[in-house]
């Protein structure tokens, strides 16, 4: 197995409408493709897949996806939190400095955790050992 990198997510949403505004309107996603139970969105070469779906099957609650972390420059961070908060978006978490990097979780609609980090992996490494 020759795995080259990440490829797309698909995320379940009870209401397409509602995430399709989120994910584009709050996160600057473009619009690719949007079906009667569908969308897709990408921000450069990240693309998610929203699928509507009428009812979450119980035994999901806790697992799969914990959070999906993009990157964003230190320069644009701050003025994002300020577009979360004047959105009223969730935030869980932040904003707070992690190693040399800020960071900060918040919801989709549905319950998805997000993070936005200045950092890259090589730094985040630097602060675990």
């Amino acid at each position: 197995m020759n795995i080259k990198g990440f490829n797309h997510l698909t995320i379940n949403c009870r209401s397409l409408e509602e995430s399709l505004n989120f994910y584009r309107d709050i996160l600057g996603a473009d619009l690719v493709h949007k079906g009667n139970k569908d969308a897709y969105v990408e921000w450069g070469s990240i693309w998610i897949c929203l699928l509507e779906k009428e009812q979450m099957p119980s035994t999901l609650k806790g697992l799969g996806v914990d959070h999906i972390a993009f990157t964003i420059s230190e320069e644009d961070f701050h003025m994002a939190v300020e577009t979360l908060k004047s959105k009223r978006v969730k935030i869980v978490r932040g904003p707070v400095k992690r190693g040399r990097g800020w960071t900060i979780n918040f919801l989709a609609p549905d319950g998805v955790q997000f993070e936005l980090h200045t950092s890259n992996l090589k730094e985040r490494m630097e602060i675990w050992t």
